[in-house]
């Protein structure tokens, strides 16, 4: 049986604003507010030892959720500064993650009011003339590549190849 996704961890340099956006833009549930993690030998940071290596000092931690229960893990540590990447599509690492909304284009504007960006020119339809699938690229305030699709991931690959 295939696992299922439980959350994705992004780094952002203002904790607060990523909350604001994430849970207006999408709706998305706040499980746990911002939250300061100190390096100490509690569990928490007995892991985060073994996950950053020593002499991590302190991060600052939110946790969302999807109407899904997928769950969203915001981080901001102390050196976290902002900065204009550019968008290197070819380099190892996660490219984007994708949400799921049939109202996509009302979802866009909403992401733009927030301070988000379209970063393509139009909404695009998989299959035009045969099926309403639709979907877009748009960044979060931080340069976040998000996809968005109108229809489930199954629905819209399940028609086969590329039209």
């Amino acid at each position: 049986m295939a696992v299922t996704f439980s959350h994705i961890g992004i780094t952002v340099p203002d904790l607060e604003r990523a909350v604001e956006f994430y849970s207006k833009a999408f709706d998305f549930y706040v499980i746990m507010q911002p939250t300061e993690v100190l390096q100490d030998d509690s569990a928490i940071g007995q892991m985060c030892d073994d996950v950053f290596g020593e002499g991590w000092g302190s991060f600052r931690i939110a946790h969302l959720s999807t109407g899904d229960g997928v769950g969203l893990e915001l981080f901001e540590f102390p050196n976290t500064e902002a900065e204009a990447n550019p968008f290197e599509y070819w380099r190892p690492g996660v490219f984007h993650f994708c949400l799921q909304d049939p109202k996509l284009e009302e979802r866009v504007q909403r992401i733009v009011e927030l301070g988000g960006r379209q970063r393509m020119r139009q909404v695009r339809r998989y299959y035009p003339g045969e099926k309403p699938y639709r979907m877009v690229y748009c960044e979060d305030p931080f340069g976040n590549i998000i996809e968005l699709y109108s229809h489930s991931y199954e629905l819209t690959y399940s028609a086969g190849a590329y039209a």
